[in-house]
């Protein structure tokens, strides 16, 4: 698996980023990716199928000048921001492998990263027990019942794209002042409001990274991406209006 640290000036590219990884492995292109990202400014990043007025505190978000943009894949609406580290996994799928369909591989996957974080949290240095890092809801890492991670699912014929968010040091109190509670909530949740629910998980994302990279086997530089496609991607669907408005 390659990878690559590679953050782009603006939150259009960074998204088109992932989806143009896949497309490029899906063609035959690229081999496995597994790509870290860290957003310099803040905005609020809503599922494919999300409705932005049911989902987003849109007053609030222009009153502050934060921008809202749309995702390839599924899943909540999320903040992005100076605290989150980003990463994207582009994962071949095989007939008898542990991929083959979306719970499978959600499993697997989950199962991965959450051995790879735990692994920054020796038992003898855990404060309790619950400070052990569990996996809740179908795709959610957390610290005892509350989320510092949250993760999404984009499928092609023989490429799937599995991206996510850490919470590392993040200002939790703008999450609930731009985003009210989630139309769908896992049941773990029991209607907590944002800032009883998440945590930061306040970690240096050097550590994160590297946990992540020895977990997928991700040691070559990934030294070609297909930046142009990003670009182009960003620029016609990322930035546009059109897009991150359709619903």
């Amino acid at each position: 698996m390659k990878q690559t640290d590679l953050t782009f000036p603006s939150p259009a590219e960074n998204l088109a980023a992932d989806e143009a990884l896949l497309d490029w492995c899906e063609a035959g292109d690229g081999e496995e990716v597994l790509r870290f990202w860290e957003p310099r400014e803040h905005f609020v990043v809503v599922g494919y199928a999300n409705k932005i007025a049911t989902e987003v505190n849109v007053a609030a978000c222009e009153a502050r000048g934060v921008p809202i943009f749309r995702r390839c894949s599924g899943g909540g609406t999320v903040m992005q921001g100076p605290g989150c580290l980003n990463y994207t996994l582009v994962l071949r799928i095989t007939a008898d492998g542990p991929l083959h369909n979306i719970g499978v591989a959600n499993q697997f996957i989950m199962c991965q990263n959450r051995a790879a974080i735990q692994s920054l949290f020796p038992k003898a240095q855990n404060p309790e027990p619950g400070a052990n890092i569990s996996i809740r809801g179908h795709t959610d890492l957390a610290i005892g019942d509350r989320k510092f991670s949250g993760n999404s699912q984009r499928r092609h014929k023989h490429f799937l794209l599995f991206h996510g968010t850490f919470l590392l040091n993040f200002n939790l109190a703008l999450i609930s002042e731009l985003l009210p509670l989630p139309s769908k909530q896992p049941a773990y949740r029991e209607q907590r409001s944002h800032d009883r629910f998440l945590t930061n998980l306040k970690v240096s994302a050097d550590k994160v990274k590297a946990a992540l990279r020895q977990a997928w086997k991700a040691e070559a530089e990934l030294k070609t991406p297909p930046l142009e496609k990003i670009k182009a991607l960003a620029r016609e669907k990322y930035a546009t209006r059109e897009w991150n408005f359709k619903f």
